[in-house]
């Protein structure tokens, strides 16, 4: 077990530790993302596939109900503020590159990765990515104020539902189109190599997966659908690996 503290942020995080390319990785889940789901809940385990190759890193979101890290509920800028404990995480560590494996809300905080910190980043890759849907536009919002607002809020005294409210409305309805974190024209004019493995449930739209992949000038997509049948993942994985090795720094 490991920590990371910066002022009243304390990140809980896993380090394999090994001698490869540092890779960041970053559970689905949503906000209650935590590094243990990569195991439990992923549809393959990254650490367990790419360990042998490279520096797996992965944490508990900020304020996740089933995880170790905290810290200020920073309602004015929701998606900034985990982007700061992900790049600071990799500060702590001495890791100035790495790449990213993110699933579901990870889809979003990639895009946010590479808009704040693109020199940083060689590659990313953005499985069942998360996304706007117009058909249910309140979809993160809702999902939220019940599966994630009122656990935390009856665990954190200083927290209210209001607070919550507030942040979430910043987080899914200010921004209420695309990928959350970035415009179309950001993607677009993104040369960071991406690789999509699209999926296609309410939080993580299909359309919007294609979209981001027709846009970004350096951009592949996996084999749809690469979840179902289950012996389709491994080839999936293979893609991953292969897109990996092609932009790893020497």
């Amino acid at each position: 077990m490991a920590f990371f503290e910066s002022g009243d942020v304390r990140i809980y995080y896993e380090d394999s530790g090994g001698a490869g390319f540092p890779l960041l990785l970053i559970a689905g889940g949503g906000l209650n993302s935590v590094a243990s789901y990569l195991s439990t809940r992923s549809p393959f385990n990254p650490v367990a596939e790419l360990g042998d190759e490279y520096r797996c890193i992965a944490m508990d979101l900020r304020n996740a109900n089933l995880g170790q890290s905290s810290g200020p509920l920073e309602v004015d800028r929701p998606w900034d503020a985990h982007t700061d404990d992900q790049l600071g995480l990799m500060d702590h560590l001495g890791i100035d590159r790495f790449m990213v494996l993110g699933f579901c809300i990870g889809g979003p905080f990639i895009w946010n990765l590479l808009e704040r910190a693109p020199e940083r980043i060689p590659a990313a890759v953005l499985a069942q990515p998360s996304g706007f849907r117009p058909e249910a536009p309140e979809l993160f919002y809702e999902g939220n104020m019940q599966g994630w607002g009122p656990e935390f809020a009856a665990r954190r005294p200083d927290i209210t539902m209001e607070m919550v409210e507030a942040y979430l409305n910043n987080m899914y309805r200010v921004n209420a189109d695309f990928v959350f974190t970035v415009s179309r024209d950001f993607v677009r004019n993104c040369e960071t190599p991406i690789l999509v493995l699209p999926d296609d449930i309410p939080a993580h739209p299909y359309a919007v997966a294609m979209e981001s992949a027709m846009l970004a000038p350096n951009a592949e997509v996996s084999l749809y659908p690469w979840k179902e049948p289950a012996e389709r993942v491994p080839l999936a994985v293979r893609h991953i690996r292969s897109f990996l090795r092609a932009h790893r720094p020497t």
